[in-house]
């Protein structure tokens, strides 16, 4: 199985960076490492639905393809009424060829249907390349059917690359297609 995403990457992406940046060498040029996808899971657990938990990880691996892992909570912090080792969201890690399928998703049928997006701010990019885009509702992936949402979850994408600063990252970004919010400041 080939992705687009992976395929534009080797054939056009690759040469564009070098001739930007003037790599030398192809292992030089930035690439996207990994890309996590998390979600905090405070109101489906609080939620007196029965299989709404269920719910949530089954739409994320429609979503993702791949099993969530839970996280726990390190300590307890009694405003939030979470006790040491509750759970409270789950994530998953995509790499390689799933990685690029869901990027490439993410950039041309998810993103164009959020509501009022403009593009990904400049102040999500971390310093080091890496960028993070927050989704209020799960629901704008295509695989996740509206009749099946029990409890509509936000996510949080953070795209890992080995790119050096935010320029190398930001170039990288906007040649996979993912959309850059005009006039911006980082």
């Amino acid at each position: 199985m080939s992705s687009i995403l992976k395929d534009k990457y080797k054939k056009e992406i690759i040469p564009r960076l070098k001739e930007t940046f003037g790599y030398k060498n192809d292992l030089a040029v930035p690439r996207v490492e990994k890309v996590v996808v998390s979600v905090g899971l405070g109101d489906i657990i609080k939620s007196k639905k029965r299989g709404a938990l269920e719910k949530a990880v089954e739409n994320l691996m429609l979503v993702t393809g791949q099993k969530p892992v839970f996280t726990r909570a390190k300590k307890a912090i009694s405003n939030f009424n979470i006790r040491k080792n509750d759970v409270v969201g789950m994530l998953v890690t995509l790499r390689k060829d799933r990685m690029y399928d869901f990027l490439y998703r993410l950039a041309n049928i998810v993103l164009p249907r959020v509501r009022d997006f403009q593009g990904i701010r400049l102040s999500s990019f971390d310093g080091q390349g890496n960028v993070s885009i927050g989704l209020k509702e799960h629901a704008v992936f295509l695989e996740v059917e509206s009749d099946d949402v029990e409890k509509v979850f936000g996510m949080q994408v953070t795209i890992r690359t080995s790119a050096r600063d935010n320029k190398e990252g930001l170039k990288l970004i906007k040649l996979l297609g993912f959309p850059i919010r005009k006039g911006a400041r980082s």
